[in-house]
C-alpha cells in the first residue's frame, strides 16, 4: 500500500514538473515572439528606444547648464526692460514739454 502511494506521488510530481516545463516553454516562446529578437515589431521598437536613450543620455547635464544660462539672460532682459521703460517715460515727458 505504501509503495503504491509512493509511486503515485512520484508520478504526480513528475506530471506536475512536466506540465510546468511545458507551460514555461510556451510562455518563453510567446515572449520571444513578442520582443525577444530584432525581427518583431516590438523588438524593433525596444531597440529603437534603447538607441534614443543612449543618444539622449547627455541631455540632463546640458539642460541644467542651459537653464542657468537662460535664467541669467532673463535677469539681463529685466534690466533692459527697466531701461526701456525709463527711456519711454523720458521721451513722453519731452513730448509733453
Amino acid at each position: 500500500m505504501y509503495t503504491l502511494l509512493m509511486v503515485l506521488t512520484v508520478l504526480l510530481v513528475l506530471l506536475f514538473v512536466g506540465a510546468l516545463l511545458y507551460f514555461v516553454a510556451g510562455i518563453h516562446r510567446l515572449l520571444v515572439d513578442i520582443g525577444g529578437t530584432g525581427v518583431s515589431f516590438l523588438g524593433k521598437l525596444r531597440m529603437g528606444l534603447r538607441a534614443i536613450e543612449t543618444e539622449t543620455g547627455h541631455l540632463p547635464v546640458q539642460v541644467t547648464r542651459l537653464n542657468t544660462t537662460l535664467t541669467n539672460i532673463g535677469a539681463g532682459l529685466k534690466v533692459v526692460n527697466t531701461n526701456l521703460e525709463g527711456t519711454i517715460q523720458n521721451a513722453l515727458q519731452q513730448k509733453n514739454v
